[in-house]
């Protein structure tokens, strides 16, 4: 039998604890003696939609140093040139104060809060300079060559403006210049004269990729403050792509080869690596970011567009957790109800059609396959959740308005429970038929609406509900695990904004938790206190990412096959079900979540 040793070169770490982990450590194998567990490192990168733009435009530019959550783009064109000014939180944009002057075919520096905004066309090719505080523009020193197409990068007190064009015809430039805050000084010139470059770093680091020279080009150059030497060629050769991150950790993505691309690419320094594909083929879009955190929105599609889109690498260890699918629902629902574990699961209630599509109906997973059960008393929808297969629990929910209603389930059918103080949809659930715990939710709608929304706590103890300590954050949608006296609930969204916000309960008081990576409403979970599980939601787009909680942190692991909303999930941190939701219709689908293999033993390994 093939080795560890014979295939990779390499023995098997004997480790107390974890290494600390990057990139570099990509493929290593360790076995944790302290655990007990034999573990490894994968790196998942991945692009997935997100907010749009508020107006949708190409030929726009970007404060290219800043991050993904906090991220500007401005000027532009669609119909004609935009002064439009937009600042993106990591979910949605929100609209900025206005360039002084409409433009498109500019360069960008800075960040979100010191934005810098030089060249480009009005009705004439322009050199004026725009600065951004986070709330105005206001004017700059001027570029010493007026240019359009242009590139650039860095600071607001401390910007690179390189290549681009004077037309009439071609006429490439190659200059460059640097800005201190006040004025623009000459630089040294690009090797290739070009325009419609990517770009990514700072001014005395800066790396610019791609463009048109002519032909279109994949000619890569680094600046060191002083001077321009030649970098790595893109795989792909290209103009009017974007860039993000440093001179020796950055991003490309997109652009025109023709045709339009979604090819993305990472610099190491030295050379550039494929790595996954814009969900959208686009050129003359914003960048902004890290290699590890990058942001593109807006371009053209073959369309004008203000689609977003968030690249995240991911590093995940352990690694060995993964989704597989299992046996389909008998009825594709979404905003449903779920109890139990991944080989003997519940799933109640819920709706296939908005409006008038609640249901009762109710069926029960024994690890491969659907069977009916009882049906509910009541049909509805958004309902809160606990307990077993054979001794279920499901309170609040909406059927023609927000409910209290209870109802309790022994197998085979559904009886009815204590009626809960406060009646609610929304709301999360944890715990036990018998010891049950309500928190959080909406009292009227629209639930979005932050009057409508609770931080009430109720606590059920078989035949009554009484109140118990308030979440810190009032939330609607939000999901729990664990008990009753250890709970934790996590996720929702205060008033229409999605929660990252994760809080434990003690049987009295809910305290902070770690946040989790990506804050989402509509999301499932299961696990425990200790060892929680998140799946899937809304942040905003529909997303299948999963997440691991250890009582202190979440972590990224390997996402869903389906992504979904609106669905719910059963079972352990380790063996974890998720069933229905929305894609955004409803979905039948079930997945069961395998994760670390923790069984392995020492004397299994060749060790060093």
């Amino acid at each position: 039998m093939t080795t560890y040793n014979e295939l990779a070169g390499l023995r098997v770490n004997y480790l107390s604890s974890d290494p600390t982990l990057n990139s570099g450590n990509e493929g290593q194998v360790w076995y944790n003696s302290t655990s007990g567990t034999l573990k490894s490192l994968v790196q998942l990168k991945a692009w997935s939609s997100t907010g749009n733009m508020n107006t949708a435009r190409a030929q726009l530019a970007s404060a290219t140093n800043a991050t993904q959550s906090a991220g500007l783009g401005f000027g532009g064109f669609d119909t004609a040139n935009t002064a439009a000014t937009e600042e993106y939180s990591g979910y949605t944009w929100a609209n900025g104060g206005n360039l002084g002057t409409a433009r498109r075919d500019l360069a960008g520096a800075g960040t979100q809060t010191a934005g810098l905004g030089f060249g480009g066309f009005t009705t004439v090719i322009t050199n004026a300079t725009e600065e951004y505080d986070g709330s105005a523009w206001t004017a700059g020193g001027n570029l010493g060559t007026a240019r359009t197409n242009i590139s650039g990068c860095g600071l607001q007190t401390a910007g690179l403006a390189f290549g681009g064009q004077v037309p009439p015809g071609v006429n490439l430039q190659s200059a460059t210049e640097e800005y201190d805050g006040s004025a623009w000084t000459a630089g040294g010139s690009l090797g290739t004269a070009r325009y419609q470059l990517g770009t990514a770093g700072i001014q005395t680091a800066a790396l610019g990729f791609g463009g048109y020279s002519p032909p279109i080009t994949n000619a890569t150059e680094e600046y060191n403050g002083s001077t321009w030497t030649t970098g790595g060629n893109l795989n792909t050769a290209r103009r009017q792509l974007a860039g993000s991150g440093l001179q020796t950790n950055a991003l490309g993505f997109g652009g025109l080869t023709p045709p339009n691309t979604t090819a993305t690419e990472q610099y190491d320094g030295t050379s550039w690596n494929t790595v996954a594909s814009m969900a959208t083929a686009r050129r003359s879009l914003g960048g902004a970011g890290t290699a590890q955190a990058g942001l593109g929105f807006a371009g053209n599609t073959g369309v004008i567009s203000a689609a977003t889109e968030e690249f995240n690498s991911t590093i995940f260890s352990p690694a060995t957790g993964a989704w597989a699918s299992g046996g389909n629902m008998g009825t594709a629902r979404y905003q449903l109800g779920g109890a139990g574990t991944q080989t003997e699961a519940l799933a109640f209630g819920g709706m296939t059609t908005f409006p008038g599509g609640n249901l009762a109906v109710t069926e029960e997973y024994n690890g491969s396959v659907w069977t009916a059960g009882g049906n509910m008393g009541s049909s509805r929808r958004d309902m809160g959740s606990a307990g077993t297969q054979t001794a279920g629990l499901g309170f609040g929910g909406y059927i023609t308005a927000p409910t209290n209603v209870t109802e309790e389930y022994d197998g085979s059918t559904w009886s009815p429970g204590g009626n809960m103080t406060t009646s609610r949809r929304s709301v999360g659930g944890a715990g036990t038929q018998t010891a049950g715990l309500a928190f959080g939710g909406a009292t009227a709608s629209p639930g979005g609406s932050p009057a409508n929304q609770t931080n009430a706590t109720e606590e059920y103890n078989g035949s009554t509900w009484g109140p118990g300590g308030n979440l810190g954050t009032t939330r609607t949608g939000v999901k729990g695990a664990g008990t009753q006296t250890a709970a934790l609930g996590f996720g929702g969204n205060v008033g229409t904004t999605a929660s990252a916000a994760t809080e434990e309960y003690d049987g009295s008081v809910w305290t902070a938790g770690g946040n989790m990576n990506i804050a989402r409403g509509g999301l499932a979970g299961c696990g425990t206190q200790t060892a929680g599980l998140i799946f899937g939601g809304e942040a905003p787009s529909i997303t299948g990412a999963t997440e691991q909680y250890d009582g202190t942190a979440w972590t990224s692991v390997p996402p869903m096959t389906t992504a979904r909303s609106s669905l719910n999930g059963a079972g352990t941190q380790t063996t974890g079900l998720a069933f229905g939701g929305a894609t955004p219709s409803a979905s039948a689908a079930t997945e069961e979540w395998s994760g670390p293999q923790t069984t392995a033993t020492a004397s299994t390994l060749t060790t060093s």
